[in-house]
């Protein structure tokens, strides 16, 4: 079994520093126009892709405006508008209860801490720092998403498996610049070049064939 290597800290913030470069347009990639539509868009996402969760919203949006329309949805009804992504069900009660939190302790606004959001039914750290940073602008965290979990270990970044340990990982690794949007950066990079199965890394920027062979590909025995 191949040896896993980690990078240091300079060459990681090189990786960093050129992959943020290549992927400056990067940005968050569900549809949302306030807090409370980004809060159920993250929860809805969960183990569903982007395209789905964004073909779902614009009419869940249309009836529910506030904390307080989630709040009083009938179960079936909800569930029934958004029966295309997975675990609706489930969801539909999680966006329901966490409104109703909402309505009775936070007068209908989405709260503006960690700690506050995470007593949301269906708020993880990687959702409550989603809504921090993009419905508020407040970077106390990096979203750990599959991505990330993929792309950090790839790239040498983290040797974690946990999101939260690779979390505290990251965020010691990488300058706090870029907390805001190594993300999305991660994910643009792993959609285009650093794909799941077979990564393209004869066009990667960092990759062994490129002017900064900086990624040590862990975990890869296939590329083009």
């Amino acid at each position: 079994m191949a040896t896993f290597k980690l990078l240091d800290r300079g060459r990681a913030k090189r990786a960093i520093d050129l992959l943020e470069k290549e992927y400056k347009d990067s940005k968050y990639y569900l549809s949302f126009k306030t807090p409370i539509d980004l809060l159920v868009a993250a929860i809805l996402s969960a183990q569903t892709r982007d395209e789905v969760t964004n073909s779902v919203t614009p009419e869940l949006f249309k009836r529910y405006k506030t904390a307080g329309d989630y709040a009083n949805a009938r179960p079936e009804e909800l569930s029934k508008l958004i029966s295309r992504v997975t675990f609706f069900g489930n969801k539909a009660k999680s966006i329901i209860n966490a409104c109703r939190i909402i309505v009775e302790k936070y007068d209908g606004r989405v709260p503006k801490s960690m700690e506050e959001l995470l007593e949301l039914p269906g708020v993880g750290r990687k959702t409550a720092n989603t809504i921090l940073i993009n419905a508020y602008g407040i970077v106390e965290g990096i979203p750990v998403d599959t991505w990330v979990i993929k792309l950090s270990g790839r790239i040498g970044l983290s040797r974690e498996s946990d999101p939260d340990k690779i979390e505290d990982e990251l965020e010691a690794y990488v300058d706090r610049k870029y907390w805001k949007n190594i993300t999305y950066v991660l994910k643009a990079h792993g959609k285009k070049i650093c794909q799941s199965r077979v990564p393209i890394c004869s066009q990667c920027p960092i990759g062994p064939g490129s002017r900064n062979p900086i990624c040590p590909q862990n975990g890869v025995t296939e590329s083009r």
